[in-house]
């Protein structure tokens, strides 16, 4: 269980790149990237040691990745069988449909739906968080509330669990990287508790660190407060 759990140096500029394409599967991350934690975790969820984990420093990135692994130049990507994918979404479907492990996507019709529709709002959910956080201190809980308020109705709607759709998904593994981000900057930056008044949603966010394979993905709050202050700081340019 260690060995799926390990993770490497980060590969830099100066670095050499791993053996490509010699029939290792690999998944090319940052630790501080929400779309690389979302596969990330569920690589470790599914059990997937066999996936090597390589992580790539975004801010000292080697040529080689851009040139030789992934041209978009981002994280995450997939290594395997002699291509590379990649977008964190669709490589949480690649994993379901080509590798073993516990099933993240729900088969039941009434999930499927709530799933689709959860997943569809997911950028409109971390794009109005991310505003909030550009807006001064007063107005940020008025811009980012009724995203938040869409999520603390969602939890709760089935009952066997304490997840988005009761059991563990992939649904919670999608948002779960941008939450725990947006608790741990907003009362720094903004003076905001996120689950003020959302219980449902401060409970979800406890159930889910309670798991090593998703605890273990998550990064340290001083670096998310470095990396959003650095994001901002280059926004306000």
């Amino acid at each position: 269980m260690a060995a799926l759990y390990l993770v490497p140096p980060a590969l830099n500029s100066k670095s050499e790149p791993p053996p490509l394409f010699d029939g290792t599967t690999r998944l090319y991350i940052s630790v501080t990237c929400p779309y690389a934690q979302r596969v990330w975790s569920a690589r470790n969820i599914k059990g997937l040691s066999q996936i090597q984990i390589v992580p790539i420093d975004l801010q000292d990135r080697p040529a080689w990745y851009k040139e030789k692994v992934y041209p978009p130049n981002k994280v995450p990507a997939i290594e395997h069988n002699g291509k590379v994918t990649g977008e964190s979404l669709d490589l949480l479907e690649y994993l379901e449909n080509n590798f073993e492990g516990p099933k993240l996507f729900p088969t039941d019709p009434a999930k499927k739906e709530a799933a689709n529709e959860l997943l569809k709002y997911i950028d409109t959910f971390t794009k109005n968080l991310f505003v909030a956080l550009t807006k001064p201190e007063p107005e940020a809980p008025q811009e980012a509330g009724p995203a938040l308020d869409y999520l603390e109705n969602a939890l709760g709607k089935f009952a066997d669990g304490p997840f988005l759709l009761g059991q563990l998904s992939a649904v919670d593994i999608a948002y779960g990287p941008f939450v725990e981000r947006f608790q741990v900057v907003f009362p720094v930056l903004k003076n905001y508790d996120i689950t003020a008044d959302r219980p449902k949603l401060l409970k979800w966010i406890q159930e889910l660190h309670k798991i090593e394979a998703y605890a273990k993905t998550v990064a340290e709050p001083e670096l998310i407060i470095e990396t959003y202050k650095r994001i901002l700081a280059n926004y306000a340019k």
